[in-house]
């Protein structure tokens, strides 16, 4: 199979699909791989070190669209690149659909297959390509959220960690999964007072016993919501439902309660956030203030720390990217199912349930189009 891989173009977007390392896999594997000119620099991979893991350097983005059997990307495509996606081509990236009907308009008009990393699932029922950037997102939460505390970037002026005879900030973590989890070991680990809302029984008991005495961990309910997120320094958004939009946990009610210049790092915008207010935002302009409060809704965190992210991102994928590659798209994902939950869009129909739902758009079972 003919591997291609454009460079990201997403505004401050540093990652790449492939790393040299694996591109030299899939070379060993029987197949070719092309590169578009430049698209390693954000991890500072030149073309040279492609060459040499036996990729091909090309030099335009569309010359990797009109050759490439298989396009691996990080972020989900922009509108110029679902217009050179061709029928029956494969696109293996992040997506994102249900809170982009535009993304979802393009890639059905395409015809492309298109593979989400985020739905694809595992025998222990995670989201095993997902975690590695929500493991970044989390850690990079409380970074971000302690720097927009401070005055001069907007914030309250509040010291995430506190000083001997002050008290710390009060962060507050809505969701206990990957993200969450790690956001609160980095809150912790700064000393804030920290308090986590989740809804699973199961995962409650999972963090009671990871944080002990360190961080406070609550059922999450509508009250229970309303009095951590009222009297909250910072609010880490990590909610999230496969697939889905996320449940819009702050309204703009609530927000009126919030502690002023207080700040919302909303994780979860690339599913739409789980504040009312959220907007998506980029590297370029981070934040924006509703009701006095702080809201940082960069869709694209982990593109930031691109050399860790982008190799963590690729020891996760490679194994399903090779597996799509040595046995063919139909093949692979009816031999492994949690590889098939991960198909959004085949052939200009949807294939995700929540997808369609969301989007109001009709749902065709994956088992059905492989079977077509």
């Amino acid at each position: 199979m003919l591997i291609g891989v454009p460079k990201e173009i997403k505004t401050k977007e540093f990652r790449v699909g492939l790393t040299p390392t694996s591109v030299r896999e899939y070379v060993r594997h029987g197949h070719q791989v092309i590169v578009e000119t430049g698209a390693g620099a954000g991890i500072q991979a030149g073309d040279e070190d492609y060459t040499k893991a036996g990729g091909k350097i090309v030099a335009t983005a569309k010359d990797v669209f009109d050759k490439a059997d298989m396009i691996v990307k990080v972020k989900e495509p922009q509108a110029v690149e679902c217009k050179m996606l061709r029928k029956g081509q494969i696109i293996f990236t992040y997506l994102h659909l249900a809170a982009d009907a535009a993304q979802a308009k393009g890639l059905i008009d395409s015809g492309a297959v298109a593979i989400a990393y985020e739905t694809v699932t595992s025998d222990k029922g995670g989201l095993p390509l997902l975690a590695p950037m929500s493991e970044v997102a989390g850690r990079m939460g409380v970074h971000v959220g302690a720097y927009h505390l401070q005055a001069p970037n907007g914030g309250s002026g509040i010291l995430i960690g506190g000083v001997p005879g002050v008290k710390a900030a009060e962060v507050v973590i809505l969701g206990g999964g990957v993200a969450g989890t790690h956001a609160a070991k980095m809150a912790v680990g700064l000393e804030a007072r920290v308090t986590i809302l989740e809804k699973s029984l199961d995962r409650i008991r999972y963090l009671e016993d990871l944080f002990g005495t360190k961080a406070n961990i609550i059922y999450s309910t509508h009250d229970s919501v309303e009095e951590y997120v009222s009297g909250a320094d910072l609010v880490i958004g990590a909610v999230l439902v496969p697939g889905a939009l996320a449940p819009k946990l702050i309204t703009k009610d609530l927000l009126k309660q919030m502690r002023p210049k207080s700040v919302i790092v909303d994780i979860a915008i690339d599913q739409g956030g789980c504040a009312e207010t959220s907007k998506p935002t980029t590297h370029d302009n981070p934040t924006f203030v509703v009701e006095n409060v702080v809201h940082y809704c960069v869709a694209n965190m982990p593109g930031a720390v691109p050399r860790t992210s982008a190799y963590a991102l690729n020891n996760a994928v490679l194994p399903y990217g090779l597996e799509i590659a040595d046995k063919g798209w139909v093949k692979a994902l009816s031999d492994n199912k949690h590889l098939r939950n991960g198909l959004t869009v085949c052939k200009g129909k949807i294939t995700q349930p929540e997808v369609a739902h969301d989007l109001k758009l009709a749902y065709t079972k994956a088992e059905e189009s492989l079977a077509a």
